[in-house]
């Protein structure tokens, strides 16, 4: 399919809010009690529960900070101060590669590995933001948009929708060509990067891999004459990899490995991945790591070679942790010569004793029935590794 085939107006209902929208979201974000509550939770967590008189100052301090807010530049302005604020709360640092080689003059498909909810594309925009880079527009399921004020938040930040909720296979194929579409229309029409995750949800396991389906739902919207080789090249993928030396959301994942791994159904609770969005924003990270790789560009003549090179990408550049290398102690014994960190340096087992010490009282609070799984998770970065060495 050819880019000028591709009708904007199929994309209404999924597509982030435009410029001249953005205004009377903001009205109506600052008049939804729901939003002055979250906000106040993130804001003075200590005086939250005064819902009252903290509710009504929390909308006066939104009307005044968002009072300039034209634009969906504006609103990312005000999010990245906060972001940054974040980054300084709740982490160790923050550190960046590969955006010095991203190109400039195109827009690119980031396919990136999956930890968290909202912090994996909220520091990788942050990261491209304090770099001048344009931003990205980013995928999220609908499950994460249950809430007006979630939603509205999200598609002032470039956030566009995937349907999840689709039932029958003609549903799914047509919500899968729709994305394809949309994806495509972004980069070759808007010239619009896209972030998307390399499978859906997160990697609970820490074990990154890209799921072939994505790949093929890329080129969904490929013509039959196009080779697979030359339709890559129009999306200029690059593979991206974020890490965190400790996931603040650790327990709740092993929690659900466990409970689907002993054959019982595992039940979201109400609102269960917004409160996730919360604990993995306010939660310690310890260091993280965002880093970008290279625009792929080889000859990759079908969907399992373009996964491969992700999957090769994405681990090979991933910033190995004290954490990762200490559970992989715990589990496995000695742990290889691997470089740890960034700037990288050689691991050292007898070093590290104040990370070693703070890992295995963090493992002590885990109910002993996952402590396993969430141990395997933190080793798993560093079994892929080597499986890639």
């Amino acid at each position: 399919m050819r880019a000028s085939e591709l009708d904007p107006s199929q994309f209404e209902d999924m597509r982030p809010y435009r410029d001249d929208e953005v205004r009377a979201v903001i009205e109506r974000l600052i008049s939804d009690p729901e939003m002055s509550h979250a906000a106040a939770h993130f804001l003075v967590p200590k005086l939250a529960q005064l819902e009252g008189a903290v509710a009504w100052l929390v909308r006066l301090f939104l009307r005044f900070e968002l009072r300039k807010v034209q634009n969906v530049r504006d609103f990312q302005e005000i999010v990245g101060k906060y972001m940054g604020r974040v980054v300084k709360r709740t982490t160790s640092g923050l550190t960046i590669s590969g955006l010095d080689t991203l190109p400039r003059d195109r827009a690119c498909l980031f396919v990136s590995n999956h930890r968290d909810i909202a912090m994996d594309p909220a520091l990788m925009i942050l990261a491209m933001f304090l770099e001048g880079h344009e931003t990205s527009r980013i995928a999220i399921g609908d499950n994460l948009l249950s809430k007006q004020f979630a939603s509205d938040l999200m598609k002032l930040n470039k956030c566009f929708t995937v349907i999840r909720s689709t039932g029958s296979r003609r549903e799914k194929l047509q919500a899968a060509t729709k994305l394809s579409n949309y994806i495509y229309h972004s980069i070759v029409n808007d010239n619009e990067h896209v972030w998307i995750a390399q499978r859906s949800g997160r990697a609970k396991d820490g074990l990154d891999r890209t799921n072939p389906a994505l790949c093929a739902m890329f080129a969904m919207t490929k013509d039959r004459d196009t080779p697979f080789v030359d339709f890559w090249r129009k999306l200029h993928i690059v593979p991206v990899s974020i890490s965190y030396e400790w996931d603040p959301c650790d327990a709740q994942k092993a929690k659900e490995i466990y409970v689907t791994e002993h054959k019982e159904e595992y039940k979201k609770g109400k609102d269960e991945d917004l409160a996730s969005i919360g604990k993995g924003i306010i939660g310690h990270k310890g260091h993280v790591h965002a880093a970008f790789g290279t625009p792929i560009e080889g000859e990759l003549h079908d969907v399992s070679s373009l996964s491969e090179e992700i999957d090769r990408q994405v681990i090979g550049n991933y910033s190995l942790h004290p954490s990762n290398m200490i559970a992989y102690e715990m589990v496995y014994g000695d742990a290889p010569q691997l470089p740890v960190g960034f700037p990288a340096k050689a691991w050292e087992r007898g070093s590290h004793q104040e990370e070693r010490e703070k890992f295995k009282a963090r493992m002590a609070r885990i109910d002993e029935r996952w402590r396993d799984k969430t141990l395997q998770a933190y080793a798993n970065p560093v079994v892929s590794r080597l499986a890639y060495e």
